[in-house]
């Protein structure tokens, strides 16, 4: 099954109905595709400073977390730059988030304590395979987001994000990683994986996780 991907231009910065929309498909459906919907003011400046940002900025991407980390280029091949708000760009794009959190807290009740994410940069060929963004044995990553930074991006140029329902789907939903496009789901009941794409792939990736303090000691966000 296939997302439609017609684009849809968005002029203005009103967020409420995209988040009404998002957290009404999230209670519906448990993910939310929203089709070249980020505002302009958020995507211009985000697309803008990725497609600028060195080479030497962008580090392979691995797998798991501190003393399980590791990199698998079977796995995936992706390369990214964490997000910190140091740019201007980067805290435009982290106080979206912020409002988008504080929305879906306050209507759907989901506990979201801090959110990580990082620039993804897919060179021709890269791949990320099969896999759930909740870490084994960690149920703190609740909710994924995913924004693509693409312009003119071509529909036969591969890329797509495959979402599936569950374990046993073999089919997954489609999403051609076009500009502005917003993908939203929760993120320990969707498999996912990014197919190889025929020419350089740009995204953002991000996760809101719940508060994991023990002991009085906040759960640091990566």
């Amino acid at each position: 099954m296939t997302a439609e991907i017609a684009f849809l231009s968005n002029t203005t910065d009103d967020n409420d109905g995209l988040f009404a929309g998002i957290a009404q498909d999230l209670v519906e459906q448990g993910y939310s595709i929203q089709v070249g919907q980020l505002p302009l003011s958020v995507l211009d400046p985000i697309t803008e400073y990725c497609h600028s940002l060195h080479s030497v900025k962008f580090v392979p991407a691995g797998i798991g977390r501190t003393l399980t980390f590791q990199q698998n280029r079977f796995v995936r091949r992706d390369e990214i730059c964490w997000i910190t708000g140091e740019s201007t760009a980067g805290q435009i794009w982290l106080d979206w988030t912020a409002r988008l959190q504080q929305y879906l807290n306050q209507r759907l009740f989901l506990g979201l304590f801090s959110f990580e994410s990082h620039f993804a940069h897919y060179p021709p060929g890269a791949f990320y395979k099969r896999h759930t963004d909740a870490f084994v044995g960690e149920a703190n990553r609740v909710l994924s987001v995913v924004v693509y930074l693409n312009p003119d991006w071509q529909h036969d140029a591969g890329g797509e994000l495959v979402l599936y329902q569950d374990e046993d789907d073999n089919e997954g939903i489609k999403v051609t990683p076009l500009l502005g496009t917003i993908v939203v789901f929760l993120s320990e009941t969707f498999p996912h994986e990014v197919l190889p794409a025929k020419t350089d792939r740009y995204s953002i990736a991000g996760w809101y996780r719940l508060n994991q303090s023990r002991s009085h000691r906040v759960d640091p966000s990566r």
